[in-house]
């Protein structure tokens, strides 16, 4: 039975999920159970509203429910708090020392007794017994059993009636007995005067003669610490502030840390103990000592049981205490849980840990202090502790215990008339859970916290209510961090350490929760796992057949913490066979079986990745047990970005990084050319994802080539040594090292090889990106020519390929693969160092310092900040010998806050030698030193650590949260529908040329792009440099400002919000086929890079630039994108995933793309020789029809569906200014000719719901048209006082929901106009 379920059947909960799937059905939830299972992770599903004015078809076409980029992945990571939990150290009182001070018969001079007054000692009238010394034995001897049943293990020793020198010799003596544990010093002082105000108790002279004063000065230097005093005696807070003074006099003396001294007395400074016959003499140590029987006694004599229930039947309560299913053991059992709760409730959580989970016996102590505040305050005495506690003699749960005591006593007397009677166990428990339960339905970070958690913990040590406390204890640490601390801080950990050791089935999945939380939490529990061999416990679930994948999935992240940088738990888990279990559950699934969860595959691959990660040993069991041929198959198109990233972590920890000190018999057990086949079939499965649409995976792939660089940097130095070849060697070096898998990535990697080509200093560059990029796409398709270094014999000798300074002996270098694959890598790091994301680039970057090139800032001839790279000098030095080449230093300008970091073009690859250690040695390698530190050094993978965090998020419920999300959707729903509904039915008869709002952007190149949010008063602008100002037009402020990309090259083609329903994302695509999607972009320094990556894959020989045109659709959740290519890319948002290439058939570049926003499988588009083509992604064929429907040939500027579901209507502009219309269902011709413009148009605009469009001109007007070919109007002047004409339309831009236009124009302003009958904004 799942998690869930349990909770279900076992607490009529109602179901709870977690979100985690982000498309909306207008269906009820999918996830379906029955009384067996439910699963955990469940996907909450959305009703779509219905309104009157539009069928609910029709809805959801307008409305798409798709979802994307929404995941943990695309949010911030809470700041993780430092556990605050564990103790210290635990301490252990040692050594008890009893000190009595009766003399019985012989009362102090400064008491005077009442009569009859209180007699009993340890429960025992001293004048029972003669002589008097057998009854101060006796009682000694009853004290000694009373503090055994606390403590049975620790030394007593007891002076009875002592001197000083007794007193000496037994504090010296339980000192050297302790050592360096707690001691415990018991001082009865009923027989002798009051302490005094200088802080003195008294004891006898050898004759009992005199009563001889003891400084506790001196008693603390017999004692030292760790010390715990208690006095029972009257006045006893005289000790106290004495004890007070003593310490903070050493203290101010000293910088040590202060005495952990606790002190516990009897009454205040001017109390005397309580006389009354009510009580014994000793009340303060009985209810230390005997706290049940003492409560019970005094509740008695309180209540009306007084009268039904002989008091001395309480001295035989059966049972024992220590046994909770007899009346004694649930006595004593309420009780703690009842003084644990107050405390826990009163005290800060640091005293709470020190006093009630430090030491055993001071925790008893300190929970019999509070039972002893209650009853002696009733005698009219306050006793006295330090560490100071506030009052605690009213606090309700005392309510509790009365009546858990009153049911308890009730059963007494039956009991004992019929002894085959069973009592009846109390409710005590079953209501704290109660109200635990109504505390998690409505409690919260931000309330109270449950004064019940003390309770759940004693609860959890009996076996008839551990199951529920167990299922409330899950659903309290799923709401989050703060309250697994709180639960550590109580004390469950020990209790759920040792239920790991339990075979009940029915604990097994909600033990693994809570461990998953636990560990979530703080990793350095992983130490105690091991040490009880609980990690066998994990790998047994896991390997069971009964268990399902959500739940293996927290199994499986418990064994990656158990195995998280920790060798001794790498070894345990390898010598259980982990690797054979985890691999198990990655073999191939047949196809009737269900698809496997990917959580699951994720963390199979993270705990594998971990068992590895720097443990030769298990890489060795991994590759025997062909574990990479399990892996490779997760980086393919079916498995979410989260598998592809771990899979690929896994991969990368079984590199070989050629950092072990030798070779160990398992070494040489596995063969060397093995090795090679399996790292040669690695590498090669990275390579294919190193363009991958998630930076998730890019990143790892960045790391995992580092790790494969370090190992093998010698052979990819050389390598990258041929980028520096003189000009003849270019052809034969660069065409070798293009050699991709598959054409698309030969051109995309080889068009970043010629941007970094040699450069000489004095003429031209030696080769321009254009020929070397054509060279390299020719050469793709080939068979390799020969190795990138077969002209330079010198680099190579004897003993390898350039040997590195560090390659003493000790160093293990792996044995090196083709040259294929070392070019490979290297183009590879040069692709990941020109990411569009910032990190990756940035890894990239220090990717390519591993292997010596590193990045410059050159000035170049006009000016530009272009950043370089440069080989390390620390490579150069130790090489210079044996390069061919000679060098000179380029000149290197300061850097300037200008100078924007980043792979560009380069101005100079001249490299600049320097001594090794000498002081400008600025571009030394930073990789140099010894082994250890060089390792320090290489990127740490961060997809580990980024997916621990989705199990400290809550997993079960959640539903408040989503039904706020839900109602903010049904709420733009509303809007939508009844807008659409506006536009549909408006009859438009003109646009009124006069703004409603300008906006001059600032912008020094003018508008490229401009966008209209849906549902707020906010309009987006670019320009060529990519900079992106956000404007609100009814306030006239601006918002937000900030650049998409620090080296723009061609300007923006395309903006666009994605999840515009929900919290909406902007999507910005570059000319270069860059795409980065942010969030918080209208919150002015907020915004924040969500994804980013290139979105085109290879483009057409001689092409200058990639040129790209994008659309986005909402409906399928896809991006489509083209250019200077020869087909059509499909990426998957919500996977970050390129899923299919559409031919373009068409020799010409793609101009314009159209998406259709209703059927989220049509595709339109516009190519440069003015031909048009519409695609069904669904389709075998995919292409449906193609049509030239432009007579000039003219490249299509705009291109868009019209307004309505029609699937097959659209309209085209081209350059030549005819705006065509077409119904393709019907005829490839056109039906309607525009002649808006001649010759010079440049912008599109279509509304997508209202029958209108718009065109912009390079003359300086933009025309408003109806479908039917109506001109609605014309603008053409600024609403200026001189009416200045506006500028060179670039774009223009509809909003979705209103008849409101925005245009931009080569000057800086952004226009918006609206039709006749809207009212501007105030």
């Amino acid at each position: 039975m799942a998690l869930g379920d349990s909770m279900v059947s076992r607490l009529s909960q109602s179901s709870v999920t977690v979100v985690t799937n982000h498309r909306y059905d207008d269906d009820d939830c999918a996830s379906t159970h029955d009384d067996s299972r439910m699963s955990i992770i469940a996907s909450p599903r959305v009703a779509s509203s219905s309104y009157e004015n539009l069928s609910s078809a029709t809805s959801m076409a307008y409305l798409p429910q798709t979802v994307v980029l929404c995941d943990l992945r695309h949010e911030a990571s809470d700041i993780v708090r430092s556990p605050r939990w564990r103790l210290k150290e635990r301490m252990k009182t040692g050594c008890v020392a009893l000190v009595m001070c009766l003399h019985i018969s012989v009362d102090p001079p400064d008491v005077i007794k009442i009569s009859p007054c209180a007699r009993l000692e340890c429960w025992i009238d001293p004048f029972s017994m003669y002589p008097p010394r057998r009854a101060l034995e006796t009682i000694g001897q009853s004290l000694s059993i009373q503090y055994e049943r606390w403590l049975p293990r620790a030394r007593y020793k007891v002076e009875l009636d002592p001197t000083k020198d007794d007193v000496r010799k037994l504090c010296l003596s339980c000192r050297k007995t302790a050592k360096t544990e707690r001691v415990l010093f018991h001082y009865n002082g009923h027989g002798v005067p009051k302490p005094t105000p200088n802080g003195e108790i008294w004891v006898y002279n050898k004759n009992f003669t005199q009563y001889i004063p003891l400084p506790v000065s001196q008693l603390d230097s017999w004692l030292k610490t760790p010390a715990i005093y208690v006095f029972d005696c009257s006045a006893a807070r005289l000790l106290v502030n004495a004890f007070a003074e003593l310490h903070n006099g050493e203290s101010s003396g000293s910088s040590g840390p202060p005495k952990d001294c606790i002190l516990l007395a009897a009454c205040d400074v001017h109390e005397t103990l309580p006389q009354s016959v009510e009580f014994p003499a000793d009340v303060f140590t009985s209810c230390l000592t005997t706290p049940i029987k003492i409560a019970l006694k005094w509740f008695c004599r309180r209540s009306l049981l007084k009268e039904f229930i002989d008091e001395s039947l309480i001295d035989r309560i059966p049972g024992r205490q220590n046994d909770r299913k007899t009346l004694l053991g649930e006595l004593n059992w309420i009780f703690t849980a009842v003084t644990d709760t107050i405390a826990w409730n009163v005290l800060p959580r640091e005293l709470f840990q020190r006093l009630f989970r430090q030491d055993l016996l001071v925790a008893s102590l300190f929970r019999n202090f509070l039972l002893a505040e209650r009853i002696m305050r009733s005698g009219n005495c306050t006793p006295i502790s330090h560490p100071m506690l506030p009052p605690t003699h009213q606090h309700h749960m005392w309510d509790a215990w009365d009546m858990a005591a009153e049911i308890c006593l009730s059963q007494l007397p039956k009991l004992f008339l019929d002894p085959n009677t069973e009592f009846q166990p109390s409710l005590f428990f079953t209501e704290q859970l109660t109200a635990f339960e109504v505390w998690l339905d409505h409690g919260s970070e931000h309330k109270k916290p449950p004064e019940q958690l003390p309770i759940v913990l004693q609860v959890l040590l009996s076996q008839c209510h551990r199951f529920r406390a167990l299922v409330l204890l899950g659903r309290f640490l799923d709401m989050g961090p703060w309250a697994v601390d709180l639960a550590l801080s109580v004390g469950i950990y020990p209790c759920v350490v040792k239920l790991l050791q339990q075979t009940t089935i029915e604990l097994r999945q909600i033990l693994v929760f809570i461990w998953t939380k636990i560990l979530a939490f703080d990793k350095s529990c992983q130490v105690d796992l091991v040490k009880d061999r609980g990690h066998i416990y994990f790998i047994r679930f896991l390997d069971s057949s009964d268990a399902f994948p959500e739940q293996r999935a927290m199994a499986v992240f418990v064994l990656a913490v158990i195995v998280d940088g920790y060798k001794q738990g790498q070894e345990s888990c390898l010598e259980a066979n982990l690797i054979g279990v985890c691999l198990g559950h990655l073999e191939a699934t047949q196809p009737c079986d269900p698809p496997p969860e990917p959580l699951f595959l994720q963390w199979l691959c993270l705990c594998l990745g971990k068992l590895w990660e720097d443990f030769v040993e298990a890489q060795i069991m991994g590759k025997e047990a062909n574990a990479s041929e399990k892996l490779i198959p997760l980086l393919s198109e079916a498995q979410p970005e989260v598998v592809r990233a771990a899979a690929v972590f896994a991969l990368g920890t079984l590199l070989d990084v050629g950092f072990d000190s030798g070779k160990g018999v398992r070494d040489e057990e596995f063969d060397d050319d093995e090795n090679i086949i399996i790292e040669d079939i690695m590498i090669k499965s990275l390579l294919d994802v190193v363009s991958d649409g998630s930076p998730l995976v890019r990143a790892e792939v960045a790391v995992a080539l580092a790790r494969f660089a370090f190992g093998h940097k010698q052979h990819l130095k050389s390598v990258a040594a041929s980028y520096w070849k003189p000009q003849s060697s270019l052809r034969t070096s660069f065409p070798s090292m293009a050699k991709f898998h598959d054409a698309g990535t030969s051109t995309i990697v080889s068009s970043h090889m010629g941007s970094l080509t040699r450069a000489s200093p004095d003429s031209q560059p030696v080769a321009r990106e254009g020929r070397i990029s054509s060279s390299l796409h020719e050469a793709s398709s080939g068979p390799m020519r020969g190795s990138p270094l077969s002209d330079d014999s010198s680099l190579h000798s004897d003993s390898g390929i350039i040997h590195d300074g560090l390659n003493n002996g000790v160093v293990h270098q792996p044995r090196p693969l083709d040259n294929a694959i070392y070019s490979q890598c290297v183009l590879a790091m040069f692709t990941l160092a020109k990411d569009p994301s910032p990190r990756i680039a940035s890894l990239g970057r220090r990717v390519l310092s591993v292997i010596g090139i590193e990045q410059i800032v050159a000035a170049s001839a006009s000016h530009t900040p272009l950043a370089g790279l440069v080989r390390s000098s620390s490579w150069f030095d130790m090489h210079t010998g044996h390069l061919p080449l000679t060098f000179r230093t380029p000149p290197v300008s300061p850097p300037q806050t200008s100078y924007l970091t980043g792979l560009r073009r380069v101005c100079s690859l001249e490299l600049r030698p320097h001594l090794l250690g000498s002081p400008d040695s600025g571009l030394a390698d930073p990789l140099l030193g010894v082994s250890g530190s060089e390792r320090s050094l290489l990127p740490q993978s961060t997809i580990y650590n980024w997916s621990c965090g989705y199990f400290s998020k809550p997993l079960l419920g959640g539903a408040a949260a989503n039904e706020e999300i839900v109602g903010q959707r049904e709420e733009k729903e509303k809007f939508s529908l009844e807008h659409i509904a506006k536009c549909q039915h408006s009859s438009i008869s003109g646009i009124n040329n006069i703004p409603i709002a300008n906006w001059d952007t600032k912008f020094e190149t003018g508008t490229k792009m401009a966008l209209l949010h849906p549902f707020s008063p906010i309009v987006v602008a670019a320009d060529e440099n990519e900079r992106i100002r956000v404007w609100n037009y009814e306030e006239a402020t601006l918002l937000n400002g900030f650049d998409n990309h620090d080296f723009p090259e061609k300007g923006i083609s395309k903006l666009c919000f994605v999840n515009e329903l929900d919290d909406s994302l902007l999507l910005v695509a570059s000319c270069d086929g860059s795409v980065r999607i942010w969030k918080d972009y209208a919150t002015k320094g907020r915004q924040k890079l969500v994804t980013g990556f290139s979105s085109i894959q290879g483009h057409k020989p001689g092409a200058r630039g990639l040129n790209a045109v994008v659309d986005w659709q909402q409906q399928s959740g896809y991006l489509y994108v083209s250019g200077e290519s020869s087909s059509i890319m499909l990426w998957d948002l919500e996977r970050e995933q390129l899923v299919k290439s559409v031919p373009s058939e068409s020799e010409c570049s793609v101009t314009a793309l159209s998406a259709s926003q209703v059927h989220g499988s049509q595709l339109a588009a516009g190519f440069a020789d003015g031909s048009v083509r519409l695609y069904d992604v669904r389709t075998p064929d995919l292409l449906v029809c193609a049509t030239q429907p432009h007579q000039r040939v003219e490249k299509v500027v705009g291109l868009s569906f019209q307004p309505g579901l029609d699937p097959a209507k659209i309209v085209s502009a081209s350059q030549a200014g005819d705006i065509q219309f077409l119904d393709l269902k019907i005829t490839k011709k056109t039906y309607l000719t525009i002649d808006a413009h001649r010759g010079s148009l440049t912008a599109l605009g279509v509304h997508r719901h209202a029958p209108i469009i718009a065109s912009g001109s390079a003359k300086q007007l933009i025309k408003v048209f109806s479908l039917k070919g109506e001109q609605l109007g014309i603008i053409k002047y600024h609403t200026s006082f001189m009416a200045q004409k506006i500028g060179p339309v670039s774009c223009l831009a509809f909003h979705p929901y209103q008849v409101l236009l925005a245009a931009g124009a080569a000057g800086s302003f952004v226009s918006l106009y609206t039709h006749h009958n809207t009212q501007p904004p105030r």
